[in-house]
């Protein structure tokens, strides 16, 4: 079984994702509180520090640096909050592992590829409370140093409900349509529904890397790892 290592990992979206492709998965992170939430073996501590320590115990690393300081949807300045991109690009160049550098659009990756909910579920597929059918609209841009690939995009159904969790804020259907443009926040379980994923605080699923995401990238890797490892 090959071994990855998820710095930045938070609550473990993207770990459920590369557990599901077939990865050992150990997950890093300086908050130590995300320990009772991550699904898998838990690591307090500075993530770069740590991918320059013990990288080479790994087959390949996945990194998502934390992404206020390039979301486009951002509510501060981007000053208030850390631009670690470069240096985490930097820690995982040196490690010669195979890598993936996952952020939000309007982040500095290089090449990188969009993945969207889209593309792994259908818009409808899961109902709100009330019985609304519901889509997400969550991209996601990878960086690799190995070849990813990028599906399909299918276009979005408009006439479908958007439904996702956004900073927590608790949000109507008429305020998400009328006054603020943005998406419906449901019910947590239904956030739960969308992400597929049940273990998590309302803030991991905000943050949270989709795993079918991860699971895509990680059948992807698993690919390359077998076609390259020696």
């Amino acid at each position: 079984m090959f071994r990855i290592l998820d710095l930045f990992c938070c609550e473990g979206g993207a770990a459920l994702g590369y557990h599901s492709a077939g990865f050992e998965v150990v997950g890093v992170d300086l908050n130590p509180r995300f320990r009772k939430r991550y699904p898998f073996e838990f690591r307090s501590g500075d993530a770069l520090e740590f991918v320059r320590n013990y990288g080479d115990e790994f087959d390949a690393i996945h990194a998502s640096p934390p992404c206020q300081a390039y979301s486009i949807t951002k509510h501060s300045h981007h000053k208030k909050h850390p631009q670690l991109i470069e240096p985490t690009r930097k820690a995982l160049q040196d490690s010669g592992k195979p890598y993936i550098i996952e952020n939000v659009v309007g982040a500095p990756l290089v090449d990188p590829v969009l993945l969207c909910w889209g593309m792994f579920f259908e818009a409808g597929s899961v109902l709100d409370d009330d019985g609304t059918p519901l889509r997400m609209e969550r991209h996601r841009l990878f960086e690799t140093n190995w070849g990813l690939h990028q599906p399909d995009h299918p276009a979005h159904d408009r006439s479908v409900w958007v439904g996702g969790s956004y900073g927590g804020t608790s949000r109507s259907k008429y305020e998400a349509k009328h006054i603020r443009k943005g998406g419906y926040v449901p019910s947590k379980a239904v956030q739960e529904k969308l992400l597929g994923v049940h273990h998590m605080t309302l803030h991991g699923l905000h943050q949270s890397v989709p795993p079918a995401y991860t699971q895509f990238v990680g059948g992807e890797l698993v690919k390359h790892l077998e076609r390259t490892h020696v």
